[in-house]
């Protein structure tokens, strides 16, 4: 797992990120057992009591639930992970196309670039 903070929020916020990223990538599965708090706070180099915070506000928004008797899961929703998926592609997608337009480009040079790109990385993929 990648575990890159940056100083510009709260790191509990960013854990939150990272860990819905896993979610909706499926790297963390539906149904899946989340690795307990001190193993995670461990992988992401932080205090466990960070990590408690931001697995509590997955807990809050959903994502994940705790099974009194067997440990955190990730939720089983599959229908609620796709909606958090288009959501964080629909603001990673508006953020792009906000630097773009800041950077001059058009939207229609944006989508001749992204074409380009794309041809690109079949031809080496």
């Amino acid at each position: 797992m990648q575990w890159e903070l940056r100083g510009d929020r709260p790191i509990y916020q960013q854990l939150v990120e990272k860990l819905t990223e896993q979610i909706v990538s499926g790297q963390l599965a539906a149904g899946e057992k989340v690795p307990p708090v001190r193993e995670l706070a461990a992988q992401a180099g932080v205090n466990p009591n960070t990590m408690q915070r931001a697995l509590a506000e997955m807990e809050r928004e959903g994502l994940m639930f705790t099974n009194r008797t067997s440990g955190r899961y990730v939720t089983e929703d599959r229908e609620m992970i796709g909606k958090v998926r288009e959501q964080i592609a629909g603001e990673r997608i508006t953020e792009f196309l906000s630097g773009m337009s800041q950077l001059g480009f058009t939207e229609q040079e944006i989508v001749a670039l992204l074409e380009k790109r794309s041809g690109e990385e079949k031809k080496n993929g």
